[in-house]
């Protein structure tokens, strides 16, 4: 029977927009090819008075189901707004991008990521295919899709282990995380309900503080550095990094700067961590990247999550404690059930002891925004873990990972790796999007999985093994 299927085309015009404008017809042409009546506008949708129109017209028709189209990335806002809107199921179908070493062009996976976590707080059910429209089973796909045989299933945690013993090393780390303190520099960008923080729960948890700044705090203190000063942390980086005179000098000192600042804010405050909003005015606003910084300060076990993810820099506190080593806040990208890997990045801020020192790291620019300083490497190969003190679905938890993270070429542009998870390609995108997890994980490299295991128990959360 002839369903009537309501799309909106969801992207952005700061990733590729002749790509994604590509990806998207195709995608109609495959939806169109299953014979259901395909209502709703074909071009994509880059903001929100765009998509309120778009959901406005929708309502004319008496709809089946609401498909929406994860073109690039997006927040989670107009998922949340068409979840509200429409009584009839939801779906989502994000479309991947192939590794090719450039730029992150579509970044759908996160933004799958991101719907999915929302709807999950939520409680709203949907259902969610990740494939290309090129797929040979993309017909198959989009029919389970729509008739809601690809449902996101919630995956539980296990409750804490009364029986594992609570050691000197286990009782270390918890008591090191306590009485630590966090900068917020800035808000949380709107739609990103993954870094969301209560401080009440967060203190009754962990024993730590939040303190609310202003990112003009950081650009202010960062214009005040003294050059001399600016000119040591040039240093630091060019031995980290080749090619820092190719980018463009005035953008680089702004950056370089933002290193200095936050050195003399943790410095004044005594603060273990920093979450910062970190787009789009450290671009719009300041003119210079943090990402850079962001990846010296990790070095130097100062954790910088990004989009002022305070939980995210809580859960590298526990990672370096648990490691002795620095951590780093990464977005799971692509998940290639064929390949049976996936990929783990951020824009270019990983510490560079991570690096596959078989290639030369390399100064470069945000893909998106064009300015310096971001740091370029692949992480080197090794066993890592991967952990998130998570609050999806509404529950308090702690999620664990175990990974090799292989030596491949450049997957993004960037700094990035490519993963074979211990649990499968399937098994993890089950438990990401069923579980609605957020979108930053962290990982050190080594296995820590039981102690973090530990870790959980003696903070009375339960743990979520992705295994």
């Amino acid at each position: 029977m002839s369903k009537t299927i309501g799309v909106l085309a969801l992207g952005r015009p700061t990733f590729d927009v002749p790509f994604a404008e590509e990806m998207a017809a195709k995608a109609f042409r495959a939806l169109e090819a299953t014979g259901h009546n395909i209502v709703g506008p074909r071009e994509l949708l880059f903001d929100a008075a765009a998509t309120e129109k778009a959901l406005s017209e929708l309502k004319s028709h008496n709809l089946d189901t609401i498909l929406l189209l994860q073109v690039t990335f997006t927040d989670a806002t107009m998922t949340v707004t068409a979840a509200s809107a429409f009584t009839a199921p939801m779906a989502i179908w994000a479309i991947p991008e192939p590794r090719l070493g450039g730029r992150l062009r579509l970044n759908a996976f996160c933004g799958l990521n991101l719907a999915a976590h929302a709807l999950g707080l939520n409680d709203h059910p949907f259902s969610y295919l990740y494939a290309s429209p090129d797929s040979t089973t993309i017909e198959s796909d989009i029919a389970d899709l729509i008739n809601g045989k690809r449902q996101a299933v919630d995956v539980k945690p296990k409750l804490p282990t009364s029986n594992l013993e609570i050691d000197e090393e286990t009782t270390r780390v918890v008591n090191a995380i306590a009485g630590s303190r966090i900068a917020r520099l800035g808000s949380r960008p709107d739609g990103f309900d993954t870094c969301n923080y209560d401080d009440d729960k967060l203190r009754a948890l962990a024993g730590v503080e939040v303190d609310a700044m202003e990112l003009d705090d950081l650009f202010t203190t960062a214009k005040g550095i003294p050059d001399e000063e600016v000119t040591i942390t040039r240093t630091l980086a060019e031995r980290d990094l080749g090619g820092l005179e190719d980018v463009n000098q005035a953008e680089l000192d702004r950056s370089l700067r933002l290193k200095n600042a936050l050195d003399k804010i943790r410095g004044d405050g005594k603060y273990s961590a920093f979450a910062i909003r970190c787009w789009p005015e450290t671009f719009t606003e300041y003119g210079g990247a943090v990402c850079g910084p962001v990846a010296m300060m990790g070095e130097n076990r100062v954790p910088c999550a990004c989009e002022a993810d305070i939980y995210g820099a809580l859960t590298s506190m526990i990672l370096q404690e648990v490691a002795d080593a620095p951590a780093f806040q990464v977005d799971l990208v692509d998940i290639d059930p064929e390949d049976g890997t996936g990929v783990v990045w951020h824009c270019g801020q990983a510490p560079i002891s991570m690096a596959d020192r078989s290639s030369q790291p390399t100064a470069t620019i945000h893909t998106n925004r064009k300015m310096p300083l971001l740091y370029e490497f692949t992480l080197k190969p090794g066993r890592v873990t991967f952990a998130r003190v998570s609050q999806s679905r509404g529950e308090t938890k702690l999620v664990i990972a175990g990974g090799e993270i292989l030596r491949r070429p450049m997957t993004f542009t960037g700094t990035s790796g490519v993963v074979s998870y211990d649990a499968g390609p399937d098994v993890l995108l089950d438990t990401v999007i069923g579980a609605a997890l957020e979108h930053h994980t962290c990982l050190v490299y080594g296995d820590y999985r039981e102690r973090l295991r530990a870790v959980a128990s003696a903070l009375n959360i339960p743990v979520l093994e992705v295994a």
